[in-house]
């Protein structure tokens, strides 16, 4: 049930990608190009994502736990240190010049452009090479953790 929850949930998130056109690595540039041919929509859908999951996250806390886990997952530290001002801005910078963010990246690689042929193989390596080298699959299916 979990897994199917889970597989849905993807789903939905892909479709939305696809239909606010954050799959178009072109409509993420041009956000970020403000002195050329600037498109605002990308604040409105990240405006969107903001209040839907403030919304979601008032929700969910009113539970006393999740419905498919024991807990919920939170991060215990709250520290702002070096790896994680590194790797956001690694993350900046890769968004910024290639136009794609893991998830857009995902619901694009059926386009099989140049571009996400390129990042895709290349965000891989970057959560292996994170990872110590540990097994890709159990990190794309579970996220990074130390």
């Amino acid at each position: 049930m979990r897994n199917l929850l889970g597989f849905l949930s993807g789903l939905i998130f892909g479709l939305g990608l696809i239909v606010s056109g954050m799959a178009n690595p072109a409509k993420v540039l041009n956000f970020l190009d403000l002195a050329g041919h600037w498109d605002p929509s990308l604040g409105f859908v990240m405006g969107g994502a903001v209040v839907v999951t403030f919304l979601g996250y008032r929700l969910a806390w009113q539970q006393g736990a999740p419905i498919l886990a024991p807990d919920f997952d939170v991060p215990t530290s709250s520290r702002i240190d070096r790896p994680l001002i590194l790797g956001a801005a690694l993350f900046g910078l890769g968004w910024g010049i290639g136009g794609f963010c893991p998830g857009p990246a995902w619901t694009a690689l059926p386009l099989l452009s140049p571009g996400i042929l390129t990042f895709l193989p290349m965000m891989l390596l970057g959560l292996w090479l994170g990872a110590g080298g540990r097994n890709l699959p159990l990190l794309i299916s579970k996220g990074v953790r130390k």
